[in-house]
């Protein structure tokens, strides 16, 4: 009596799930921080500047380098170009390599 049954297809009752939406998860969203943020609270809070309670980190954080100093553009790569350049290099030094060899 307590043997579990596979129900037939026609006594299933089929739910259309295309039309159904999953609710949207809720995120709270926060402000992404500047580099120019970053560097302001570094400096502000003491908390930055020691390790664990023992390294100090102030040396660190007076010469570490300014975002203008940091940021390069955006150069696109074209493959191509970057794998000739890299054989060519490659080459070079190998038969730089050779000739050193040789001698």
């Amino acid at each position: 009596a307590d043997i579990p049954v596979i129900p037939d297809l026609e006594e299933v009752q089929e739910e259309d799930l295309a039309m159904q939406v999953a609710a949207p998860p809720s995120v709270q969203v926060n402000r992404v921080l500047t580099y120019h943020d970053l560097d302001k609270d570094l400096m502000k809070y003491a908390a930055f500047q020691t390790l664990d309670g023992e390294v100090d980190l102030k040396l660190l954080t007076k010469i570490l380098a300014p975002e203008h100093e940091l940021r390069e553009d955006d150069v696109s790569w074209d493959w191509d170009q970057l794998f000739t350049e890299v054989s060519s290099e490659l080459v070079t030094e190998w038969d730089l390599g050779q000739s050193e060899r040789e001698d």
